[in-house]
């Protein structure tokens, strides 16, 4: 089955390759130049993670560099340490859920019809109350917990910024092999009639061609292997999500060595297949111009009447239900970027140094990165809703248009920081007199000037777009069975040595899309020239950009670091190393260290409920210990009683103690330890007239027994021989000043050297 599927995919590809490449030299381009945050990291932090395979919970360090994928380690000292992560996940493909209901519905889609006891849940015993599930329908999930909502929020914006930027593993750089790519899994699709969006049309090409073979591999072995699972309902779904990974992995090994194999392939024939394009560029050109003229004669009538039956009536609700949404977002883009700038203009305004305006400018920098910022403009768009077309376009889900959306809007973002950052640097070099929080207003009057305008055209591409992948898929499922039979005939036309460069579908295609674009290109025209959300028209974005905004894209990146931070002047670098270390952060989520979070199972700390349990925080309860052993054992000359086996400790309370106490007051020759006991009992019957000079009497007293007695008469015996190096602790604890103490918080603690006193006290005096 994968490589039936591969072998097809490659078909087209090949095909296709021949024909991109044929435009890449007829037309040539300006390459797309990114800057990497290489040296960086997005977050990191400490979790609870479900283990599968002792299945218990343990606590994890995960750590998120610049590649995006997810590396979990046993502990923060294991990656300081520079050890090899666990586990490395990569997100492609994945969802993030955040409750256990979200999670046990997909499982049960994974495996429907079937009849078997529920048993036990997944994941027993949870952690916490604030789980994140990644879920992924052919490979391993992964669940996690943290302890607070505030973590929650922070990790789910991480998460679903790995997600995203996992999805967008095709590189948009390559104006060949990346649409030869994607039009090859296209018509692959098409072929099987499957038309419309298709939301695992993610990640790396190796990832997208395993879920390519997958789509078409799960049926058949659910039908093969589902029955034979045997036990609980959970245990059941737990074996078919192991045989599910299993298979992937095989799977996305074939595709990785197939995939390498094809483009090596590709790029070894370019030499030939340009100099036969440039030799018969003419010729190639005339030929299809005529090809195209005879198809265009027998599908363009077709097209328009589709159009105006089918589409036309829905093409204003389609765009209106884009363009709410992802203009919020935009907006929403916009504010943040105002918001900072403001604050920061602000910050400069209180401390105008050097040092400042470079730490700001860091942070700044990397606005487009910090997925908790920029994650109430995300939230924008995923309040797209296109309910009612999902049947009628073979829309699987809004997903796909969503995310593209997202990623426009980070990259908005990074544009309009780039465009500050250079424009306050020259500012800043150009005019030195001037007050800074002056040049940065300024500089962010001209910066939000352009943002709307360049907002504007990026927002009606989308939209162009958008349409585009909505409409024509329909309309080619709709042609398709009265043209797809006369479309052979037109391949005799073409000359064998140019069948490689032109293909008859691409021209089928291509004149149904001419045919849609007249429509939308007006729908989008019209709500520009109405001005709606915000939109420009083209001739008013050429008129009013500022035009010396575009001559920043030949500067190279600016380090702030180095042009506005800490001179070291001393030698000694600790300015320097915390500048460093700062710079390191990419979305400036300050994280404390390695945390000790509470085991899972164990109960956490939790505030005060009761009034007594208050009470009891503000007044605490002083608890002294009397040692029963004392009672019994002989009392030497120095004061010092004899070591024994570390006693037990109880308490002794309301009758108990009373009696207690008056009959160790009523024995003779007490040793000088007591002294404290006779001072707890004056302390519980005296008035509250005697308070202060009685609690000072009685904290020196405590003290004392607190610690073990020494001998003054010169003679150390072998009990206290270890008590020689607390000397000067001793002695500074006695120091301590007295305080006044509260009659009832005062608590007497019996201890006892064996099993049987635990049961009456009173008998064992």
């Amino acid at each position: 089955m994968c490589d039936v599927t591969l072998t097809h995919t490659h078909a087209h590809q090949s095909r296709v390759w021949s024909t991109l490449f044929r435009c890449s030299v007829a037309s040539p381009h300006i390459p797309f130049t990114q800057v990497p945050l290489e040296g960086r990291s997005i977050f990191s932090g400490a979790v609870y993670q479900y283990l599968e395979e002792n299945k218990k919970w343990r606590i994890r360090f995960l750590f998120i560099p610049d590649s995006y994928n997810i590396e979990c380690f046993e502990s923060k000292q294991a990656h300081d340490r520079g050890q090899q992560p666990k586990g490395v996940i990569s997100c492609a493909g994945y969802k993030v859920l955040t409750s256990m209901d979200e999670y046990l519905e997909l499982l049960n889609n994974s495996l429907p019809g079937v009849k078997a006891k529920a048993g036990g849940p997944p994941f027993p015993n949870s952690a916490t109350q604030f789980p994140l599930l990644l879920w992924h329908p052919y490979t391993r999930h992964y669940c996690f917990c943290v302890l607070t909502e505030k973590e929650h929020n922070k990790w789910m914006a991480v998460f679903q910024d790995c997600i995203r930027h996992a999805n967008n593993g095709l590189p948009e750089d390559n104006k060949v092999q990346t649409p030869a790519f994607t039009d090859s899994v296209r018509l692959y699709r098409q072929h099987h009639e499957q038309y419309g969006t298709w939301d695992m049309m993610c990640g790396r090409p190796p990832q997208i061609l395993a879920n390519l073979v997958m789509e078409t591999l799960v049926p058949e072995l659910r039908n093969l292997i589902g029955p034979r699972l045997k036990g609980k309902l959970y245990q059941r779904q737990r074996n078919w999500m192991l045989i599910l990974d299993a298979v992937y992995h095989q799977v996305l090994c074939q595709t990785q060595a197939q995939y390498e194999a094809l483009v090596q392939v590709s790029y070894s024939g370019q030499p030939q297949l340009e100099s036969s394009i440039r030799t018969d560029m003419d010729q190639i050109i005339t030929s299809k111009e005529h090809v195209t003229s005879k198809i265009r004669a027998l599908v363009q009538p077709k097209a328009e009447q589709l159009l105006k039956d089918s589409v036309e009536p829905d093409i204003t609700f389609i765009l209106e239900a884009l363009m709410e949404p992802t203009s919020r977002g935009f907006a929403e883009v916009r504010d943040l970027f105002f918001r900072e700038l403001t604050d920061m203009s602000n910050n400069i305004q209180n401390d105008g140094s050097r040092e400042k305006l470079g730490e700001h400018m860091e942070k700044v920098s990397m606005l487009a990165y910090h997925p908790v910022k920029m994650q109430s403009c995300y939230d924008k768009v995923e309040q797209m809703n296109l309910e009612g077309l999902q049947q009628k376009f073979d829309v699987s889900s809004p997903s796909v248009f969503i995310q593209r959306a997202q990623i426009l809007m980070r990259e908005q973002m990074d544009n309009t920081v780039y465009t500050f950052e250079h424009l306050l640097h020259q500012s800043l070099s150009d005019q030195e007199g001037d007050e800074v929080p002056k040049i940065i207003q300024r500089c962010l009057d001209r910066v939000m000037k352009k943002y709307d305008y360049d907002s504007s055209t990026v927002r009606k591409k989308f939209f162009k777009e958008a349409l585009l992948q909505i409409i024509i898929p329909y309309m080619l499922k709709q042609l398709n069975p009265s043209c797809a039979q006369e479309l052979p005939r037109f391949r005799e036309l073409i000359f064998e040595d140019f069948s490689r460069f032109i293909l008859v579908e691409n021209i089928f295609e291509e004149v149904v899309l001419q045919s849609a674009m007249k429509d939308i290109m007006l729908a989008v025209r019209e709500a520009a020239v109405q001005r709606k959300h915000n939109l420009y028209r083209d001739s008013m974005i050429l008129a009013q950009s500022d035009p010396n905004l575009h001559m920043l894209e030949e500067n190279p990146p600016i380090d702030w670091a180095a042009s506005y931070g800490p001179q070291d002047e001393g030698g000694t670098g600790d300015s320097a190393e915390l500048w460093r270390r700062r710079r390191q952060v990419v979305s400036m989520i300050l994280l404390d260290d390695w945390r000790h979070l509470p085991e899972p199972g164990s109960s956490p700390t939790k505030s005060p409920d009761s009034v007594h349990e208050i009470r009891g925080l503000i007044n605490p309860m002083l608890e002294v210990l009397v040692p029963v052993s004392e009672l019994n054992n002989p009392v030497l000359t120095n004061g010092l009683v004899l070591q024994g086996e570390e006693p037990k400790s109880r308490h002794i309370q309301d009758d108990y103690s009373k009696a207690l106490l008056n009959r160790l007051l009523q024995k003779e020759g007490e040793p000088p330890a007591w002294g404290s006991v006779r001072q707890a009992e004056s302390r519980l019957s005296a008035g509250s007239g005697q308070q202060e000079a009685e609690s000072e009497r009685f904290s020196g007293t405590a003290m004392q027994f607190a610690v073990h007695q020494q001998d003054d008469s010169g003679f150390q015996s072998p009990v206290s021989e270890g008590l020689e190096d607390e000397g000067q602790a001793i002695t500074a604890a006695r120091k301590v000043q007295p305080v006044a103490l509260d009659p009832e918080s005062v608590m007497v603690t019996f201890e006892s050297g064996d099993e049987e006193s635990e049961l009456d006290p009173i008998s064992n005096v």
